[in-house]
């Protein structure tokens, strides 16, 4: 009898001390992501007014090149972006976020996003009119 208790014991300490691992690691998978824009910016479809967003890869094993953005809580989904891989030469350890140039007093477009530590990032494809197109 108490070698099962002691097993159990065991077994259910093994699981816990792996589930902090599990969400540790969860960021790094999803690129999970806060930027907060002091002016608008454009992404492809819609501009996104000043604020706090919430960016990540969508949860897909076989896609890697799909960007949700979500409101700063992550409760309610913006949109939902196709990318390309875009890569830089070197890490850094801050996100990286290129802005394009834009006509008039149109919102500079998102064009680029690099999660910290990663060469390969994420390159947002916008229709050859114009980055703010809707």
């Amino acid at each position: 009898m108490n070698i099962k208790k002691t097993v159990v014991i065991a077994l259910s300490m093994a699981v816990l001390s792996a589930v902090p691992a599990s969400i540790a690691r969860a960021d790094e998978w999803n690129k999970l992501t806060y930027l907060t824009f002091s002016r608008d910016v454009a992404i492809p479809g819609r501009v996104l007014t000043a604020g706090t967003y919430t960016f990540r890869l969508s949860d897909s094993q076989s896609d890697r090149h799909v960007v949700q953005i979500f409101n700063q809580t992550g409760t309610q989904l913006i949109a939902t972006l196709l990318t390309i891989t875009d890569y830089r030469l070197s890490p850094t350890d801050d996100t990286v976020i290129t802005l394009g140039e834009s006509a008039g007093n149109a919102p500079r477009p998102v064009t680029r996003w690099f999660y910290p530590g990663d060469t390969g990032g994420q390159r947002f494809i916008y229709p050859n009119s114009s980055p703010a197109t809707p």
